[in-house]
């Protein structure tokens, strides 16, 4: 948490922040269909599981994904700012949105990425990162995305895959609102700051070893 802020600290001074209070960059995309997902029949995929930073970074270099949105779901407060989703008080999480080709990678591997990507078995905390915002969560958009995340997350606990009982939260997806600017492809056009470093580039690098197969 101390590396991220610092990184945060860094970027305020190229004036991020002057933008970010109740005029909210990020709105309502709760609805929203871009044209790949009507015309190539894309689907959505919702998780948090931690830094949306670092979720960002991982899932967009799979082979069928075609675009990942860094925003927040899962709160009360309307059109939240980055700012006020840090406090925990408006009960959001740090999530990504992904639009992704069933036909090239199916729902059930991006369950696979998200399991192996995070630790589900610490609430409400990834690392240093802690707080309800940085929750594990999967937002399911239909009744078989729900039912496939149940019967994982059943399947993991069973096997005893971590010492620890997961605590991967399992909603409805709800309203979505797109992250400010400077959060989106974060790790792409910041990975000389201290957060990418020593945070999300071993993720990164750990993913890419394990999910060759599906890289792009």
């Amino acid at each position: 948490m101390k590396i991220r802020l610092a990184a945060i600290t860094f970027l305020s001074s190229f004036l991020f922040f002057c933008t970010q209070e109740k005029t909210a960059t990020g709105k309502d995309n709760s609805t929203f269909k871009d044209v790949n997902t009507e015309n190539k029949k894309m689907e959505i995929a919702t998780f948090g599981s931690g830094c949306f930073w670092c979720t960002e970074a991982v899932f967009i270099g799979l082979k069928g994904v075609s675009k990942v949105v860094s925003g927040y779901m899962g709160g009360q407060t309307e059109n939240p700012t980055y700012k006020e989703v840090c406090t925990g008080e408006t009960g959001h999480a740090e999530v990504t949105r992904i639009t992704y080709d069933p036909s090239v990678i199916t729902y059930a591997e991006l369950l696979e990425v998200f399991w192996k990507t995070h630790d589900p078995t610490t609430l409400n905390r990834q690392g240093n990162d802690e707080g309800t915002q940085y929750r594990s969560v999967i937002f399911y958009h239909n009744a078989e995305q729900k039912a496939e995340a149940e019967k994982y997350k059943k399947l993991l606990n069973e096997s005893g895959a971590w010492s620890s009982p997961i605590v991967t939260e399992i909603s409805p997806a709800s309203s979505f609102y797109a992250a400010e600017d400077y959060h989106q492809d974060y790790y792409a056009l910041n990975g000389s700051q201290p957060y990418c470093v020593y945070v999300i580039k071993p993720k990164v690098e750990k993913f890419r070893k394990v999910f060759k197969d599906k890289l792009k």
